[in-house]
């Protein structure tokens, strides 16, 4: 049980994919304009570790090193591929957002990443709590920097109005300058946290 919550804990604070490892850059940059779209990104991208994790671990044993990657890439495929006509039957407006971002889940550092580094040589239950800390880790990441972005650039928070009708929206937080400096911010807020805690565990010792 405990290697369990370790694997939640790796992949949601201390190899978090976004803030720590600074990997999926691409997406999240992009969907992080509104709440509701990186609510979605976070959803879908989970899944597709969860599942793609899942199975790797089962097939680790019977696939070639030779040919792991691409066996590899063709299970996330499979699985990106059903997550995008769920969308689009159930959720179109979503899939619309989304967009090129989707299938692109295919190539995703963080997906990819861990199936070579965890679901490639560890068990069924442990890949699947792997995916499931580094889902929620990433997740909260751009969920994070979406909501910065959406309440300063527009004023809302998930579509609803959560600041006065008053308020200028910085629309730059809207655009891309604005997801650079945001994450920036909070690139830096994060690194400053790791420092001080790295300073207090010498000081103890």
């Amino acid at each position: 049980m405990k290697e369990l919550v370790d694997r939640l804990k790796t992949g949601i604070i201390t190899e978090n994919p976004v803030f720590i490892q600074v990997l999926a850059m691409c997406p999240t940059l992009a969907v992080t304009g509104s709440v509701n779209n990186a609510v979605g990104m976070a959803f879908a991208a989970t899944l597709v570790l969860i599942g793609s994790n899942a199975v790797i671990s089962l097939i680790r044993k019977l696939v070639p090193d030779k040919i792991r990657i691409p066996a590899f890439i063709v299970v996330i495929a499979t699985f990106v591929t059903l997550i995008q006509f769920l969308l689009e039957a159930y959720i179109p407006d979503l899939y619309t957002s989304l967009g090129i971002f989707l299938p692109l889940i295919v190539v995703n550092c963080v997906i990819l990443g861990r199936a070579e580094a965890y679901a490639s040589k560890n068990s069924v239950l442990p890949s699947i709590f792997d995916a499931i800390g580094m889902g929620l880790g990433f997740g909260a990441a751009i969920v994070l920097l979406a909501t910065f972005r959406e309440v300063i650039g527009a004023g809302t928070f998930y579509g609803f109005q959560v600041l006065p009708k008053s308020y200028v929206p910085a629309m730059i937080m809207t655009a891309a300058p604005g997801a650079f400096m945001t994450l920036g911010v909070l690139l830096a807020g994060f690194n400053q946290i790791k420092i001080n805690k790295a300073k207090k565990a010498k000081e103890t010792k």
